[in-house]
């Protein structure tokens, strides 16, 4: 132990913060780390492909790999600058085939086993995206909502498929895989039909999930949005519909982008009323700025008082923690370092709180003291303490961008 985190462990100590079980609590609360960042969300069907559906990645830095072989370079380079335990995220356009193509709704397990072998090489666990975008049966706007019932099947048929490539990692791994079905289904324009979308996706994911697999090894989550590009005025899937899918059928659990939301909407504001009646929850944390969503997710107070609402309900149980952002303005690996880098911040800022003092001050009624001790509680040194995690993880601290291959 460095002196400083001796200095920073007493700090803490004066509070009643055991900054050791902070650390150890650390490494209990795995980090999902979208794989998408490292090519802009190409992936290895077509190095060319242009993303459509609603998204897009922004920028021309250099060194956007060009190969698989150079996408396992950065990744392996990524992996190695984030401390503590991790997921890593995939979407269902990163198959290892061979080079054979094979169509989005015949993928197999065995077009990501090599992903299996890779995870347990790193020790860490996989997650699965269907990708409902940037493919010719994205048609008009639609897939799973869409008017057209092949093109419904062939989505339905590519998100049955998901969901046993996901319980193939669950069961390989030995720790649920968490599959996030995001779609950009919507309208640019005022939409006089509202309804009969979002009963097909209804429809859709009803059959989607027909098949009960053991949550051990399988947990669906369904993710909504605001809106996106050229869909601005109406999206079929928000953060309604799917909270009251979820509730009422109890097929899937919620999946919370911090970037899918009103400017001047707290995430953080919203996660008690889903823990209160018990209800796990999937996050994806990026940033938004104004109303783009994806920026790379910082240690901003939007950030922390995710997190400490988290600690503060006791509810890390629930909560699955994951990333989503795709920069290409900026280094694409160190854009992925940072942000998850950075949510680790956050969360062990969280773990540090006195969070004990603050409910003593506001069961007592005394407000004063509560206001007080919040401003005071900003200016521990919680980097000297993630400093310290680093360094037993055999990970750069602070000066990791010297250090970076």
């Amino acid at each position: 132990m460095g002196k400083h985190y001796e200095t920073a462990r007493e700090i803490y100590g004066q509070w009643g913060v055991d900054t050791e079980e902070a650390l150890r609590q650390m490494d209990t609360i795995p980090l999902s780390i979208n794989c998408w960042q490292l090519d802009d969300l190409t992936g290895f069907e077509d190095f060319d492909a242009q993303l459509t559906g609603g998204i897009a990645a922004t920028g021309n830095a250099p060194g956007k790999p060009r190969s698989i072989e150079e996408y396992f370079r950065d990744l392996d380079r990524m992996l190695a600058l984030v401390p503590g335990a991790k997921h890593l995220a995939l979407h269902s356009v990163y198959p290892l085939t061979g080079g054979v193509k094979v169509p989005r709704n015949q993928l197999r397990p065995e077009h990501f086993a090599p992903w299996v072998d890779y995870a347990r090489e790193k020790g860490i666990g996989l997650d699965f995206n269907p990708t409902c975008f940037s493919h010719p049966m994205l048609r008009d706007g639609w897939t799973l909502a869409s008017p057209e019932q092949e093109v419904r099947d062939f989505w339905v048929e590519h998100g049955i498929a998901c969901r046993k490539i996901g319980e193939s990692f669950g069961r390989a791994l030995g720790e649920p895989c968490v599959t996030n079905h995001w779609i950009p289904d919507g309208s640019k324009d005022t939409r006089v039909d509202t309804l009969g979308p979002r009963e097909r996706l209804i429809e859709s994911l009803n059959r989607i999930f027909a098949q009960p697999i053991d949550r051990r090894y399988n947990i669906d989550s369904v993710e909504g949005k605001v809106f996106g590009l050229g869909v601005e005025s109406y999206t079929a899937g928000s953060h309604e519909f799917y909270t009251n899918y979820a509730l009422t059928t109890g097929k899937a659990i919620v999946c919370m982008d911090t970037g899918h939301y009103h400017p001047t909407e707290s995430v953080a504001a919203k996660l008690s009323s889903y823990f209160a009646f018990g209800q796990e929850i999937m996050m994806h944390l990026s940033r938004a700025v104004r109303w783009d969503s994806d920026h790379v997710a910082i240690a901003n107070e939007d950030t922390v008082a995710i997190m400490q609402e988290i600690r503060r309900c006791k509810a890390f149980h629930l909560v699955h923690l994951g990333l989503d952002f795709f920069d290409a303005s900026i280094h694409r690996v160190s854009a992925s370092v940072i942000g998850a880098r950075s949510v680790k911040k956050a969360l062990l800022t969280a773990l540090l709180e006195p969070t004990e003092v603050l409910m003593k001050a506001e069961a007592a009624g005394d407000l004063t003291r509560r206001l007080a001790l919040l401003e005071e509680f900003r200016m521990l040194p919680a980097g000297i303490v993630f400093d310290e995690y680093c360094q037993r993880h055999g990970v750069p601290g602070s000066r990791w961008m010297e250090e970076r291959a």
